[in-house]
C-alpha cells in the first residue's frame, strides 16, 4: 500500500502562494496517476490538478489552471502542488491522492488546511 502525508498548508493573504507537498511511503506504479484534490466547507471533494507516474502528463480544474502547478520529485517519493495568486475561494482542506490503477485503489493522505483571507 501507498501512506501519503501533506504539508504547507496555512493562512495566507489574497494574491500570496503556498506549497503544498505530499510524502508517499513507497515507490510509485508506472501506471499510478499522482493529484491533489480538495473540500472547501459544504461541499464536495473536487479534483484540482493530476500528474501521471510515468509521463507527468498534468490536468488541471479549470479554476486553478495558470495558477497551480502539479509536480513530482521521484529521488523523494513526493508530489507538490504550487499554489500562486490563492483567491478566498481556494480555501479548503487539501488531500493528496494515489489511484492506482493496477490495484482499482485509491489512497489518501490526511489532508491540510488552506485559508485564504485578508
Amino acid at each position: 500500500q501507498v501512506q501519503l502525508v501533506e504539508s504547507g498548508g496555512g493562512l495566507v493573504q489574497p494574491g500570496g502562494s503556498l506549497r503544498l507537498s505530499c510524502a508517499a511511503s513507497g515507490m510509485l506504479f508506472s501506471t499510478d496517476t499522482m493529484g491533489w484534490f480538495r473540500q472547501a466547507p459544504g461541499k464536495q471533494r473536487e479534483l484540482v490538478a493530476t500528474i501521471t507516474a510515468l509521463l507527468g502528463s498534468t490536468n488541471y480544474a479549470d479554476s486553478v489552471k495558470n495558477r497551480f502547478t502539479i509536480s513530482t520529485d521521484n529521488a523523494q517519493n513526493t508530489v507538490y502542488l504550487q499554489m500562486n495568486n490563492l483567491k478566498p475561494e481556494d480555501t479548503a482542506v487539501y488531500y493528496c491522492n494515489v489511484n492506482r490503477q493496477l490495484l482499482g485503489k485509491n489512497y489518501w493522505g490526511q489532508g491540510t488546511q488552506v485559508t485564504v483571507s485578508s
